[in-house]
């Protein structure tokens, strides 16, 4: 879409989380951000810019692909210290897709919206060589591509493999986590504006279902931002409304039926967010949430209050090791926060 707190004493259980804000040779706003190991972890942004760190995001090397000033890297998607795919969001050829086999060295022009009416968001991987785009509505129906020869080609799902969307509803590029890939075959899309819902494959993209979520929706700057599974029917959506980033609402929900139903979770209170991650180190429903006024974290998705809260503006969020994230924001911004355990 074009758009621009508390400890809880748990049982035996102490939770300390501190944050720390790292170096990243940059002044760009960020939000593409992607972990491919414990040590690898690469970001993009404004102006053409991504940035790669090989050491668990304690130092960053940032550079401009050349030719490409003037695009807006909203996601990034990365499997190692070479691998790595960028998707630049915009009007028409402004959506992008590029590709570097050699840590950012040389890169490759693989997809280029030729649909002056296509705004492309989001993308995920299953695999290296398997992957899928989503854009927002043209003619009533998402834009929908896929590859499975690492971006060789891209192929555009059939419309008519896709449910129609509502007269004013899109995705958002806020933070390039509007989708959600999952074992060999799952994909997810979130959607805002007149609706807020869960688009659904089980079968690489080839067919689609739709769900309705009760995330705040109704103008274009409301609905589902960032949308994580933690397995095949473990998930979880959050969003809000972007131009209000302090309001408490209908702002976090979660599944335990693979999407089919959504819930909204009790955790108070809700803000807009941007995005959200599972944290590894729980097995259960521990969640990172972040948006433009706070950050937070909480042990289980039915919890009623966050173990805590950090007044931070950031854009996109992941775990790079279990108990230990990186999130990313405006201005160049990085952060890397421990949430660790302890008895006390």
């Amino acid at each position: 879409m074009r758009v621009h707190a508390f400890f809880l004493l748990l049982a035996s259980t102490l939770f300390a989380q501190t944050y720390t804000i790292q170096k990243s040779g940059t002044t760009e706003n960020l939000r593409g951000l992607s972990v491919a190991s414990n040590s690898i972890i690469w970001a993009s942004g404004t102006h053409g810019t991504y940035l790669r760190s090989t050491d668990g995001g304690h130092s960053w090397q940032a550079a401009q692909l050349p030719g490409a000033e003037a695009l807006d890297f909203r996601d990034v998607e990365a499997f190692n210290a070479n691998l790595a795919y960028l998707l630049s969001a915009g009007p028409g050829e402004q959506s992008r897709i590029y590709k570097t086999t050699d840590g950012g060295h040389s890169w490759s022009l693989q997809f280029i919206n030729k649909d002056p009416e296509g705004f492309f968001d989001c993308m995920a991987f299953w695999n290296p060589d398997r992957g899928i785009a989503v854009g927002d509505p043209v003619n009533g129906k998402f834009k929908v591509t896929t590859t499975e020869d690492g971006g060789k080609n891209w192929t555009p799902v059939a419309r008519d493999a896709l449910p129609s969307a509502s007269a004013g509803e899109g995705a958002f590029a806020a933070s390039g986590s509007c989708i959600a890939a999952q074992g060999t075959s799952n994909v997810w899309f979130a959607t805002g504006g007149a609706a807020a819902r869960v688009f659904h494959s089980g079968d690489s993209g080839k067919t689609w279902t739709v769900t309705n979520t009760p995330i705040i929706r109704g103008n274009d700057s409301s609905g589902i931002f960032s949308i994580a599974f933690r397995d095949a029917i473990h998930g979880v959506i959050a969003g809000g409304d972007y131009k209000q980033p302090e309001k408490n609402g209908a702002n976090l929900a979660f599944t335990d039926d693979g999407g089919l139903t959504w819930k909204l979770a009790p955790v108070s209170p809700q803000w807009y967010f941007s995005a959200i991650a599972f944290d590894p180190a729980r097995h259960g429903w521990a969640i990172f949430a972040l948006g433009s006024a706070h950050a937070a974290y909480a042990n289980g998705i039915s919890d009623k209050f966050w173990q805590k809260v950090w007044d931070l503006n950031l854009n996109a969020v992941n775990f790079y090791a279990p108990g230990k994230a990186v999130a990313v924001g405006p201005k160049g911004l990085i952060v890397t926060f421990s949430a660790s355990a302890r008895t006390p």
